[in-house]
C-alpha cells in the first residue's frame, strides 16, 4: 500500500484542518488506517486508527477534537481537526497495518506502509 498525506498548513488556535490520505491499490477497504504525528524534538506519537470495519481509537489528548473517517470508493482516510492548540503543531503520518484485516493500534511497530507527512502548524 502506497500512502499518500496532504491536507497540513498554518492555522490559527481553535482553528479546522482536515487531513487526507490516499491509498494506492484496490484492497484498501480491507486495511486498518492509522494517523500518528511528530512534534519538533518529541517522539512520533499515536493520534488515532480506523480498523477496515470502523472501529476507532483515539489518543487521550485529541479525543473529542479530532475524528477520523474512511471512504472506501475513494481509498481515503480522513481526519478532521477541530479545536487545535499550539501543541498539535507536528508533522502527520498516514500509515497502514502489515496485512489486510490486521489491527490499527496505538504502536508505530504494527504499521508497515507510511505516507510522507503534512505539516500542521497551530498559532497562538
Amino acid at each position: 500500500v502506497q500512502l499518500q498525506a496532504s491536507g497540513g498548513g498554518l492555522v490559527q488556535a481553535g482553528g479546522s484542518l482536515r487531513l487526507s490520505c490516499a491509498a494506492s491499490g484496490r484492497t484498501f477497504s480491507r486495511y486498518g488506517m492509522g494517523w500518528f504525528r511528530q512534534a519538533p524534538g518529541k517522539e512520533r506519537e499515536f493520534v488515532a486508527s480506523i480498523s477496515w470495519n470502523g472501529d476507532t481509537q483515539y489518543a487521550d489528548s485529541v479525543k473529542g477534537r479530532f475524528t477520523i473517517s474512511r471512504d472506501n470508493a475513494k481509498n481515503t482516510v480522513y481526519l478532521q481537526m477541530n479545536s487545535l492548540k499550539p501543541e498539535d503543531t507536528a508533522v502527520y503520518y498516514c500509515a497502514a497495518p502489515r496485512g489486510m484485516f490486521a489491527p490499527a493500534g496505538r504502536f508505530g511497530s504494527e504499521y508497515a506502509s507510511w505516507g510522507q507527512g503534512t505539516l500542521v502548524t497551530v498559532s497562538s
